[in-house]
């Protein structure tokens, strides 16, 4: 498994979004984030398909940072069970890596 991972949760809003992002970003959970939309989204929702408007917001962790992420996404998402999902970075530049790895680091 790749030790870098992009992380990815939706919100019903820019500034849902945005708030969600820089605060993770801000807790060195991610080193940094970009929020995309809107995007047309179709779901499954309680037995129903829908169709809305939703807000991508795309973070880059470190794999030990991950869970901390997740958990501070979920506590800080209005929604109750939001869509949030991990993949492996698996190329980027040695400096690239370097600099994500050092921003999330905790503090001492």
């Amino acid at each position: 498994m790749s030790d870098y991972l992009q992380v990815t949760t939706v919100a019903d809003s820019q500034e849902v979004a945005v708030r969600l992002a820089r605060s993770a970003v801000a807790a060195r959970l991610a080193a940094s984030a970009q929020v995309l939309g809107p995007a047309t989204s179709i779901y499954w929702h309680l037995g129903e398909l829908g169709t809305g408007q939703e807000w991508q917001v795309v973070l880059k962790t470190t794999a030990a940072r991950f869970p901390a992420l997740r958990d501070h996404l979920l506590s800080e998402h209005p929604w109750e069970n939001p869509e949030l999902t991990a993949v492996e970075i698996v190329g980027a530049t040695d400096a690239y890596f370097g600099w994500l790895k050092r921003t999330v680091e905790p503090a001492d």
